[in-house]
């Protein structure tokens, strides 16, 4: 049960990142952006959520212990 809660919690993050990835590069293109530079602004938005579960995922462990 446990495992499944952890690969649909991972799934959700991915959905959620991939989300604001493709949000924050239609953004910057509608901004004016080339591509390349979208493509880099999505990339970033995607690494920072990405990032920020990590850290919540982080606090949350060391909190249980």
């Amino acid at each position: 049960m446990a495992v499944a809660v952890v690969l649909l919690t991972i799934a959700l993050v991915l959905v959620v990142a991939l989300l604001v990835a493709a949000g924050a590069g239609k953004l910057a293109r509608m901004d004016g952006a080339s591509y390349p530079a979208a493509l880099t602004r999505a990339a970033t938005a995607f690494a920072a959520v990405i990032t920020l579960a990590a850290a919540v995922t982080a606090a949350l462990a060391a909190l249980s212990t």
